[in-house]
């Protein structure tokens, strides 16, 4: 048995990305008894867009200094130009048409770029460089096809399924938006199905309210308890995790995330030969040696 996750989501949320600790420890406990689809909800064309609504690079800086505290890597180096996130879902979407097996490590290397370069993420060559470092992908054949018409195509068909969140129980729990005219997810939201019950966690969540709505869609599932080896934990995700992510994956039930005891033993994993770590924004990126 499995069940079927919608995940929306966007590249340039720092929402979304703080939200990726609960992610993994969601894929952490029960594996590919979740089978993922990824639907890019489109946030703002154009940088254009931010500047009308008064965003400035030194404003979002701050804006990013203030989501630390839930964990994930941020840099508050100011860009010189802040910019939309269509560009970047498209190189979403475009991996997902060539290579359906990397689309959320591309999706994860846009977000340590937006959220830890200053990379100007309207420009396709500065988004080449962004996923150039994911293994198992030619970054310009998706380059290439994220300016394709076929791509485009299923693009306005993410942002349409985006915005239809009107009358849902995510709107309900005011977890949506309105910014042209549609009610949308917010980022993320996931759509957990069974095949005959749906049910929603809008916008951003704990890792608890992801686990209650498995819990009632299906207790036949295997139930992974969690982490106690970080190494093992890293070798489950070999594009990497970050601190905060590690430690959510070890969290107890009913406790928080030790971060700092996690931190300990992933740089005596380092240590030891066992794992590597590449600093992104004030953190970094863990991965099995």
């Amino acid at each position: 048995m499995s069940l079927q996750v919608t995940h929306f989501s966007d590249p340039g949320c720092p929402w979304a990305w703080s939200a990726s600790p609960a992610l993994a420890a969601l894929k952490w406990r029960y594996g590919d008894q979740l089978e993922w689809r990824h639907v890019m909800i489109g946030l703002t064309e154009a940088g254009s867009v931010y500047e009308e609504r008064g965003y400035t690079g030194p404003g979002q800086a701050r804006g990013f200094r203030n989501f630390r505290w839930r964990g994930m890597p941020f840099s508050t180096e100011p860009r010189e130009r802040v910019h939309g996130t269509w560009p970047m879902c498209r190189v979403v979407v475009a991996t997902r048409r060539l290579n359906p097996d990397r689309e959320y490590a591309v999706f994860r290397a846009l977000q340590l770029a937006q959220f830890t370069s200053n990379l100007f993420l309207e420009d396709y060559g500065a988004l080449r460089a962004a996923i150039d470092w994911v293994p198992g992908i030619d970054p310009d054949a998706i380059i290439a096809a994220a300016q394709a018409p076929e791509t485009e195509t299923l693009f306005e068909q993410d942002k349409d399924e985006a915005r239809t969140a009107a009358g849902s129980p995510t709107e309900f729990q005011d977890k949506h938006a309105n910014t042209d005219g549609r009610v949308r997810y917010t980022a993320p939201s996931l759509k957990l199905s069974n095949g005959s019950t749906t049910l929603e966690a809008g916008g951003y969540q704990s890792f608890e309210a992801y686990d209650v709505l498995v819990a009632n869609l299906d207790t036949s599932l295997t139930r992974r308890a969690p982490a106690t080896d970080v190494v093992e934990v890293l070798k489950a995700f070999p594009d990497g995790l970050t601190t905060a992510e590690v430690a959510m994956v070890c969290a107890e039930d009913k406790f928080p995330p030790k971060p700092d005891e996690v931190e300990d033993a992933l740089i005596t994993a380092a240590g030891d030969g066992l794992a590597s770590r590449v600093a992104f924004g004030h953190d970094a990126l863990w991965i099995a040696a």
